[in-house]
C-alpha cells in the first residue's frame, strides 16, 4: 500500500492511543508506536492492519530529558515526522488531603512535562519543514476540576494553556497545534490509575466503562482532523461533553449541578 503520513503516538499501548494507532495505520500511514513496555508495544505492532508500516520507539515519559534522542530515532525511520500525537499519560485517584504529594507531582511530570518535552523538541524540524502537526490529548476535566482528581484536572488545565499560548505561537506558519478533548472512554486508564500510596487501584470506573469505545473515538478523530482546514480543538464524547459550555455560560447552575452528583461519587467512595 502507497504510504501517506509518518504519524507518532505516545501511550499507543492500549486505549485511544492503540486505537489511533490501529485507524491511522489502516489508512496507510506508517505509525511510530511509543510506550514504556517493549514486549507490549511488539506484541500490538503485529495486530496491526499492516504492521510492516509501523516502529516501535519504547520511553518513559517521567524520563523526559530522553526527548531529544526519542525524537532523533523517530526522524530517522522514515526522514521526517508528519503528526505527533502526544496521548500518553496517567492518573490517579484520591483526595488532595490523602493523595501522596510525589504521586501528584509525578502525574502533573508526565502529562504535561513529558507532552512538552517532545514537543519541543520535534517543533524545530516541523518548523524546518513548514508541515506538520502536533495533537495533545487533553479532557474535558481540563475545564473544570472534580473531587478525587486533583492532580489530574490541575495537569489538563496546563496542557490546554500551554498549547493554547502555542497555538498562537505558530500562527502564520505551516504547523497546525491541535487539542483533543475527550468525554469519558472505555479504557483501563482508571485500572491503572495511582491510588494515595501510589499503588494502582485496580478499579474502573461506571461513567468509564459505559463511555465511548476507543475506536469510535479514533474514527470520529481522524475524519475531524484530516480536514483541510482542520479545528484546534476537538471535543469528542457523549453528552459530558457539554459540561465545558454548561460551565462556561451558566457558571453558578453549573457548580449546583455538578457539586449535587459529585457528592454521590464522594459518598460511595467515603
Amino acid at each position: 500500500m502507497k504510504q501517506s503520513k509518518i504519524v507518532w503516538i505516545t501511550g499507543a499501548s492500549s486505549g485511544i492511543g492503540w486505537a489511533l494507532a490501529q485507524a491511522y495505520n489502516r489508512t496507510g500511514a506508517f505509525v511510530i508506536l511509543s510506550a514504556r513496555r517493549r514486549d507490549k508495544l511488539d506484541q500490538l505492532q503485529s495486530e496491526l492492519p499492516y504492521p510492516e508500516l509501523s516502529y516501535v520507539l519504547p520511553l518513559d515519559l517521567s524520563k523526559h530529558e530522553g526527548s531529544t534522542q526519542w525524537v532523533e530515532e523517530a526522524v530517522a525511520q522514515r526522514g521526517h515526522v508528519d503528526i505527533l500525537i502526544n496521548n500518553g499519560g496517567m492518573g490517579h485517584l484520591g483526595s488532595v488531603e490523602e493523595m501522596n504529594f510525589q504521586v501528584e507531582r509525578q502525574v502533573i511530570e508526565v502529562n504535561l512535562w513529558g507532552a512538552v518535552a517532545i514537543t519541543k523538541a520535534l517543533l524545530p524540524h516541523l518548523k524546518s519543514r513548514n508541515q506538520g502537526q502536533i495533537w495533545t490529548v487533553a479532557s474535558i476535566l481540563g475545564y473544570f476540576g472534580s473531587p478525587l482528581l486533583g492532580a489530574y484536572a490541575a495537569s489538563k488545565f496546563a496542557v490546554i494553556g500551554y498549547f493554547e499560548s502555542l497555538q498562537f505561537e505558530m500562527r502564520g506558519t505551516g504547523v497546525h497545534i491541535g487539542l483533543l478533548s475527550p468525554g469519558f472512554v472505555n479504557t483501563s486508564v482508571t485500572l491503572s490509575s495511582l491510588g494515595p500510596d501510589g499503588k494502582p487501584i485496580g478499579k474502573n470506573s461506571v461513567a468509564q466503562e459505559k463511555g465511548m469505545l476507543p475506536n469510535e473515538l479514533a474514527k470520529r478523530f481522524l475524519r475531524k482532523s484530516q480536514r483541510k482546514n482542520p479545528p484546534l480543538h476537538i471535543f469528542i464524547g457523549g453528552y459530558e461533553r457539554f459540561a465545558v459550555p454548561f460551565k462556561r455560560y451558566f457558571p453558578k447552575i453549573f457548580f449546583f449541578v455538578y457539586g449535587k452528583l459529585t457528592d454521590v461519587t464522594r459518598k460511595k467512595n467515603s
